[in-house]
């Protein structure tokens, strides 16, 4: 038992000794605040300790003294954020007041001063300073402007959270910053399919859902002309999608024949005990390969348009689909033929898929690149 309380005593020692000695190094070293946190700390499990007592003292003053001189420095500036540094000064001040205030028997003796007044006179300072500045952009009447007075409430209502009419000027500078962008519904150029089973509609929902959701962006938002409460935005720009429906050719059949051979065992005779001759001949077959293929394509052009009706930007995307399949019969003896050819054999025949299954494909992989182009381009636009 005896082993283990030496322990026991020695770590308890080594953490005391370090504690001490950690804040006493960093108010050598003129890291006041630090050094009064780290010394209130070890007050607080030991409250008669004198020689972190006088380091608390001494860290105090000189933390005080390194504050108020910046202070002072500040308020003769001509800095227009001065108040906002200021206020970060006496709320350093105060977070010690607060340090030492959690230990009755330190904060009798230091006896600090509580500067919560002072913080919240320079916090309402600096929310107002924050304030004004937004203000004064908004006249600058364009987006640039306003994002950058979004940007001075954002700060001004982090000062003083929950104050109603920074939140307010803040959302009326987003309104005007904000750029709304309109999908337009899909139209269609050429009919030949229309009445296939494809959802037109869910094409122009599945495109603005990914567009919102991969939004870089805090300055942009998508529209459909469908989707709730359209009519009560400003739109800006104007994304128009014009669809060439999906050409879909007959499918075609070519075939190729071909003769095999082998050689093959026909007769074994035995000569002696231990002799067999072997008599082989030629075996032929004619193996014939149908490959059928299908193919189709649709293209999409996307332009996106200001108010004013001018073309910002524009690509063009297209979906190609083909579909090939091989099968094979034969004529002739079975034995002629080789391992691949029986593989090509056991494909049954196939036809291809519906029309309303290949636009699906076609229009998936249309949407997917309509998708990453639009997202590309609002997302490179430096709002």
């Amino acid at each position: 038992m005896k082993p283990k309380l030496y322990i026991l005593f020695f770590l308890l020692f080594s953490t005391v000794l370090f504690s001490c000695k950690n804040a006493q190094k960093l108010y050598n070293s003129g890291d006041y605040d630090q050094a009064v946190q780290v010394a209130a700390k070890k007050l607080q499990k030991k409250p008669n300790d004198t020689k972190t007592m006088y380091v608390i003292q001494d860290a105090y003053r000189y933390a005080v003294d390194d504050h108020e001189s910046k202070i002072r420095n500040l308020s003769s500036s001509s800095n227009e954020l001065r108040a906002e540094k200021i206020y970060s000064e006496y709320l350093q001040l105060q977070s010690l007041y607060e340090t030492i205030r959690r230990t009755p028997a330190v904060f009798d003796i230091v006896r600090p001063t509580d500067y919560s007044s002072f913080v919240t006179t320079y916090r309402d300072e600096a929310s107002n300073v924050r304030v004004e500045r937004g203000l004064g952009l908004m006249e600058g009447n364009d987006k640039a402007s306003f994002r950058e007075a979004y940007y001075e409430f954002q700060k001004a209502l982090a000062l003083k959270p929950g104050d109603l009419s920074i939140k307010q000027k803040m959302d009326d500078a987003y309104a005007y910053a904000v750029t709304n962008v309109v999908i337009l519904p899909l139209t269609r150029v050429g009919l030949q399919y229309g009445s296939y089973n494809f959802d037109y509609q869910n094409f122009n929902y599945d495109l603005v859902r990914y567009l919102g959701n991969n939004n870089r962006s805090n300055f942009t938002r998508y529209y459909a002309e469908s989707q709730p409460g359209y009519r009560d935005i400003r739109a800006d720009n104007f994304v128009e999608l014009r669809f060439s429906d999906v050409n879909i050719g007959r499918y075609s059949d070519s075939r190729e024949t071909r003769e095999v051979s082998k050689e093959v065992v026909t007769k074994e005779i035995v000569v002696a005990k231990d002799s067999v001759r072997k008599e082989y001949s030629t075996v032929k077959a004619k193996v014939t390969i149908t490959t059928r293929v299908i193919r189709a394509n649709a293209v999409l052009q996307a332009t996106a348009r200001d108010q004013s009706n001018r073309r910002l930007w524009s690509d063009t995307y297209r979906g190609d689909y083909n579909w090939v399949y091989s099968f094979a019969t034969y004529t002739g003896d079975e034995r002629a033929l080789s391992e691949e050819d029986k593989m090509l054999l056991n494909q049954k025949e196939q036809w291809p898929p519906s029309n309303d299954e290949i636009i699906r494909i076609i229009m998936d992989d249309i949407r997917r690149q309509t998708e990453c182009g639009i997202s590309e381009y609002y997302n490179r636009i430096q709002w």
